[in-house]
């Protein structure tokens, strides 16, 4: 995978010619995974770049205080180490702030057919409980069949809560549990039972099948895809 540092846009050689280039060849890897339909792990990266750029452009402040520094001075009485910047003059800014300008866009490009991307692929999936569900389905397994193949993917599953300043998030660990073939009589309910029986401590689990109409790749699209599924399906149809 070809991916672009956290700090690409300030570290080494800051020109626009050059960090053109560094962000050309990360887009077009980016082009390449989408057209190969894999929407992770580039979709969720190029949103993280994307944010950062636009922080940056709003607070020009931060993009000058990731700058190489150097230290300046020592000041004993008050503990403190005092810096300055490698690049005092103001083109460096300048170059900086021309880079965001060509490259915010160019990523807004590639975001939206990521996106496009992701609602396909979401569209092609169907969700259907298995049995009777539970009062408390936040933990149970998730039955993964991608298009037409006949071994069916098992994952357990955690929804767990987390607080943060301002709202709450939704997160989900699975852990593989096994593969089986499936066929007239292996069915999603036997499936079901069969796990019910091997985990005692689960005597009643919440579990779902999701099935894609055409085959994706796995772990790039329809494995992260259908845990959002999940979760939302849960929370909005359940909850």
């Amino acid at each position: 995978m070809k991916t672009l540092q956290q700090n690409w846009l300030t570290e080494g050689l800051i020109d626009f010619e050059y960090k053109k280039y560094v962000l050309l060849a990360y887009l077009q890897e980016v082009e390449k995974n989408f057209n190969d339909k894999k929407v992770y792990p580039f979709l969720g990266d190029l949103v993280q770049h994307y944010n950062n750029l636009v922080l940056l452009k709003n607070n020009k402040h931060l993009a000058e205080e990731q700058l190489p520094k150097q230290i300046s001075r020592f000041d004993f009485d008050n503990l403190k180490v005092h810096y300055e910047s490698l690049l005092k003059d103001d083109s460096s800014i300048t170059e900086i702030e021309s880079i965001m300008d060509f490259a915010i866009p160019k990523m807004d490009e590639h975001l939206k057919e990521g996106r496009e991307l992701y609602e396909f692929v979401e569209d092609k999936l169907q969700l259907q409980p298995v049995g009777i569900l539970p009062l408390m389905p936040e933990e149970g397994y998730m039955l993964l069949r991608n298009g037409d193949e006949k071994l069916v993917s098992i994952y357990d599953y955690h929804i767990t809560l987390f607080e943060g300043p301002e709202e709450k998030y939704r997160g989900i660990r699975v852990n593989f549990v096994r593969q089986y073939k499936s066929s007239i009589t292996n069915t999603f309910e036997k499936v079901k039972i069969d796990l019910i029986k091997k985990n005692k401590e689960m005597p009643n689990p919440g579990t779902f099948a999701i099935e894609s109409k055409i085959v994706f790749p796995f772990h790039e699209s329809m494995l992260p895809i259908a845990k959002r599924m999940l979760v939302r399906f849960i929370y909005s149809e359940l909850k």
